[in-house]
This record gives C-alpha cells, structure tokens and sequence, in this order.
C-alpha cells in the first residue's frame, strides 16, 4: 500500500498527500507555544467517545439524507481560486443553519463560523474551497461543465480535481456532530473556509486579514486531505516535516543574440541556461547534508523564435523544494551564486548577469507537531484500529495550512490524509503497472465519495472531541 501512495505522491505537483518521517533523521523543530505543549503532554490517552456505533450510524445518515447531495453539488459547481464567491456562501449557509456564527468575506473569500460552548481551548479545523483549471473526464454523473475566469482574466474549465469538495463536505459534516455533542465537549471551536489553497494564497491572506485578532485564536489546529494514493478505508499521517517548503524561482539569463551559423560572434542564452541546470544539481549533490532533502527542478526554459537565430535572452522557471529554513535559505542564494558564476565563466559581464527572482510569497514547510500528532492519531486509532491508521513518509509537495503554525505563535498544527481510491481500483491499476490518477488529474474523483467523507467526518470529529474534552475539578 505504502508503494502505490509513493508512487501517486509523485504525480503530484503543489498539492496534496503525504506521511513517517524517520525522527532520528527530521530537522530541527519549530517551537510549539508551551502552554499548548503543555496541555498535550498531560494527556496521555484520548478521553473516552460514548456512543461510539451512534456516532457512525449518526454520519451515515447525516450523508444519506443531506451530505450526499451538498458534495454532488460541490463537484458539480466548483470555483477558481479567489473566485471562490458561490461556494462560500453555500458553504456559510450550511454551517450558518447548524448554529455557529459566522463572518464572511475573511482575507477575500474565505468564511470563519465559530461556536462557543464553556470554558476550554480554541481548536481551528480548516477546509479549502478552490477548484482546478482542469477539464473534468471522470464519468460520474455529477461531473462538472463548469467553465471559469481566474484572476488573471484567462478563461478554463473548472474541477475540483484535488478533492476540496471533500473537504468541505467534511467540515459541514463534522460541524453538525459538534454541535450534536455539545454535552461532550467544552471550548471553542472554529471553522474556516479558505479560498485560494491552490495557488499557496489563502491561507496568508486570511492571517493577514485579522484570522487571529478578530477572532479567538485557536490552541490547535487540525485539517486532513483526501488523497488519491491511499486505500479508501485508511488515513495516513507524518509526525514532524510532512510537506515541503515550495519557492517558485525564475531566471533571465542575457546573451547577445545573432546568426546560428556565427555563434562565436555571440554570447547564447540558450547554451548558458544549459550549463546553469547542470550547475544547479550540485546544490544538491555536493552542498547539501545527505540527511536534508532538497529538489531544484527546472521546468520550462523558453528561448528563441527560429531555427538560426541566437536570441538576446532565456528565460528559466524553476521550483525549489526544501523543508528547513536554513537549507531554503542556501538554495536561494546558491541559485544565484551559481547563475551568476556560470555568466561570468562564460565571459558576461556584471551588467549582464542572470536576473534571479523568488516569488513572494511562498508556501512554508508543513511541520506537524509530534505532540499533536500523537494525540490525533490516538483518537483515530481508537475509532479505526491501529492498522487503519499509517504512519509513513514525508513529500515535497506543498500546502499552504502550513502558513497557521508560521504566526508568532507557533500554534501547534496537524494535518493528516484519507484514502480516496477503493483497493480494488489501486489493485487493478498496480496488475497494469500503472499508478491510480493523482489528484490534480481530470480522472481523479473519490471512488466510493460515502466511505471517505464518512470516514474523515469520524476522524475529525473524534480528534476534536478529544482536544475539546471537558477537565476534571
């Protein structure tokens, strides 16, 4: 199981997936606040879910009378990032009806429903709303047609592709148990949709937007994704570093253009950008520790308009993947180091060096906080059965929840994965030696949607019971 995650894992670009990090080999923590530190050292077991058969049978009819059709019409209506203008307030309404409160229009689009209920910690569960510019292929009869305008004006079809209708129809779900529950909890509990996850946005922009002033700020924060590497039925997790910090990088690399046929009359963009992508895998190779993982992928060099002509400039694209701040730090400069020597070895002058540029802002490494980890999986295990729920390996993916615990607080963040393809399905695809389609593919929609939103809403539903659990005296 845990080679066909990896194998689908690798389809990936930006979004989606991961799980165990090797604890002996994971980087230096992030700090966690002590007074949460505190508060999940002291639990050692999770606290006791009564009813635990009512509750499954309360999320399967909760799906059959009302979920069922809210994801239909979530996979069927989906948004681009920042456009996220319908489904929100489809969204707000839905957690609006249950009881909590909730403000719209936070960092965009993005919504906050809070419910307070006694005295107790803030726990924060997060859902993303955005659609991909994906045509969808799937075959479901809830297919999307949609076609959308994104921010920069280009028009597309529209998907939800990386299974945000999922999520949301998860948190709504969770949202109704919660409330259902209230005599078996005590704090707060805060609800956010936010837009724009997919272009590494929305998360910053809701932080930036008051999330954590004009709101209570949460002790915890908890999400999970619905990946398509993972067996139906299993939910997989990374204690530590489970996603990678993702730096969009391009380079113009300046020549002096002329004739293809005299090119020692001139100084080629083209061959320069060459030497620069083999100099720029020694970053990895050769500066860094074998134990901190790095990725410099180049993936579009554009150059040129003719067979025989040397044009004036390159223009380079490349993402870097790191999940330290320090190695981050020695890729970008390295970068530039590198793109600048190779200019000079090659008889540029400083006035025609490589332009290097990072892109601000950019998607942080996802850290998962041991201690809540720990706790998370412990309620899950309890529901689910320790095989049920997987430790595995860290990703260089990217997701942008990692920005909630980059606040001065360092608030303690968890995010874990639930299966979306049946075993069936990852059997047959195996016998043919291909990979099930990833999320972000125009095939890829949950097989069985009923099994994994169940399964999430029972997941988080249980590790919210177990934070918010009532103290004793």
């Amino acid at each position: 199981m845990k080679s066909q995650f990896l194998t689908a894992v690798a389809a990936l670009a930006l979004m989606a997936c991961s799980p165990a990090a090797d604890q002996a080999q994971t980087p230096a923590a992030p700090e966690a606040g002590a007074s949460a530190a505190a508060a999940l050292a002291a639990s050692a077991t999770p606290a006791p879910v009564p009813g635990d058969d009512a509750m499954r049978q309360s999320i399967v009819a909760d799906y059959e009378t009302n979920l069922q059709a809210l994801y239909e019409h979530f996979h069927a209506n989906p948004e681009l990032s920042l456009m996220e203008i319908q489904t929100a307030a489809r969204l707000a309404s839905e957690l609006r009806a249950i009881g909590f409160e909730v403000t719209e229009g936070v960092g965009g689009t993005g919504i906050v429903a809070v419910l307070t209920n006694g005295e107790g910690p803030t726990l924060m569960l997060r859902t993303d709303m955005d659609g991909l510019p994906v045509e969808e292929n799937t075959g479901v009869t809830y297919a999307s047609t949609v076609t959308g305008v994104d921010r920069r004006g280009l028009e597309s079809p529209v998907m939800h592709a990386c299974a945000h209708d999922t999520h949301m129809t998860a948190i709504v779900g969770t949202a109704r148990q919660m409330m259902e529950r209230r005599d078996q909890w005590s704090g707060t509990l805060v609800l956010i949709g936010q837009p724009a996850e997919e272009v590494g946005l929305g998360a910053g922009m809701m932080i930036e937007d008051g999330l954590f002033e004009r709101f209570p700020q949460p002790d915890y924060n908890v999400a999970f994704h619905t990946f398509s590497g993972i067996p139906a039925g299993e939910i997989t997790y990374v204690p530590g570093y489970a996603m990678a910090n993702v730096d969009s990088v391009d380079i113009i690399v300046h020549g002096r253009g002329g004739h293809g046929a005299y090119p020692h009359a001139t100084k080629d963009p083209v061959y320069l950008s060459a030497q620069i992508v083999i100099a720029l895998q020694g970053l990895i190779s050769r500066e860094l520790s074998p134990l901190d993982p790095g990725v410099i992928t180049v993936g579009a060099i554009n150059a040129g308009t003719k067979h025989n002509i040397i044009g004036n400039e390159a223009h380079m694209q490349l993402t870097v993947r790191s999940y330290t701040d320090e190695v981050r730090e020695h890729l970008l400069t390295g970068i530039e180091r590198i793109a600048h020597a190779q200019a000079a070895s090659y008889g540029l002058t400083p006035e025609e060096y490589p332009d290097v540029e990072v892109e601000d802002p950019y998607t942080p490494a996802l850290y998962n906080d041991p201690a809540l980890a720990n706790r998370a999986v412990a309620a899950m295990r309890a529901r689910f059965g320790d095989d049920a729920v997987i430790e595995t390996t860290p990703v260089m993916g990217g997701e942008d929840f990692s920005q909630y615990e980059r606040t001065d607080a360092h608030i303690p963040t968890f995010m874990f994965w639930v299966g979306g393809t049946t075993q069936a399905r990852l059997d047959d695809y195996a016998a043919r030696g291909v990979a099930a389609p990833s999320n972000h593919s125009p095939l890829f929609a949950p097989d069985d949607p009923e099994e994994t939103i169940t399964q999430a809403i029972e997941a988080m539903t249980a590790v919210s019971l177990d934070i918010l659990a009532p103290t004793e005296g």
